[in-house]
């Protein structure tokens, strides 16, 4: 099974302009992810995918792989799919699987990405998403964290930026998951995706993993114990930085560049 791992990243976001190049700890965030993809088991390769020169340039300069994808993509997954058809048609050979790490996760561990892959095991298994408990309440209510919910199997029901479950009955023993942007495809799902339009509800939450509910497939959810923190506000990219000072995983990789 081969598997890569693919961090689309741009600088025009719209909630936080070149966040992909902001620092932690001396070392611009989209570092962090490629530094944290390429140490994960299991993982062949890391790409980066941007359209942007500056996050390419960077991306070389400590001797990563930069794929140049279109400025007009809106999704992570998208630009995804399109880079990993770049990829493929360089390298001569299909791809089995593909991890997408979203360049705003500076904090996923390698042995999380790792994880995804032991789902693909399963033949009825397509895509793995990992998801994690929010550290408060406010976290939970927060529209910047995509919730979600899932069934008995861990298969996904619904994402959203609304607080899901309800806690109109109050809090105590509501499963309260946070959806995170590292995401593993067998490599026709995602080329799948890629050709079916933009869906009502992906749309209305802002959250492309819909589209593949409402045209009636499965997202295996996997739950991680490590700290679950997608950088949005500035105001997060400071609590990220906290968090990265006592992890272990930062020592790993200071020393590559």
């Amino acid at each position: 099974m081969k598997a890569i791992g693919i961090i689309p990243a741009r600088l025009a976001a719209t909630r936080f302009p070149n966040k992909p190049m902001a620092q932690i700890c001396g070392m611009p965030m989209v570092g962090h992810c490629y530094h944290r993809t390429r140490l994960s088991r299991g993982i062949e390769a890391t790409y980066v995918a941007t359209c942007d020169p500056e996050i390419a340039n960077y991306v070389e300069s400590i001797g990563g792989f930069a794929i140049a994808t279109a400025d007009t993509h809106n999704r992570a997954t998208t630009r995804t799919a399109e880079a990993i058809e770049h990829i493929e048609k360089s390298i001569g050979e299909k791809i089995d699987i593909v991890v997408m790490v979203q360049g705003d996760e500076p904090l996923t561990h390698p042995e999380t990405i790792t994880e995804t892959l032991n789902h693909f095991t399963d033949p009825s298994v397509n895509i793995v998403n990992i998801m994690g408990q929010p550290d408060s309440h406010e976290q939970f209510l927060d529209k910047n964290n995509v919730k979600v919910v899932v069934d008995h199997n861990q298969d996904a029901l619904y994402f959203s930026r609304e607080p899901i479950p309800s806690s109109w009955k109050g809090v105590e023993g509501i499963p309260m998951y946070i959806q995170t942007g590292v995401i593993a495809f067998r490599r026709n799902a995602l080329t799948d995706f890629n050709k079916l339009p933009e869906s009502m509800l992906e749309q209305v939450e802002s959250v492309d993993m819909n589209r593949v509910l409402e045209h009636g497939g499965k997202i295996r959810m996997v739950l991680t114990e490590g700290q679950v923190l997608g950088v949005d506000t500035p105001e997060e990219l400071q609590l990220a930085e906290s968090f990265m000072a006592d992890d272990p995983t930062l020592q790993r990789y200071l020393n590559h560049e």
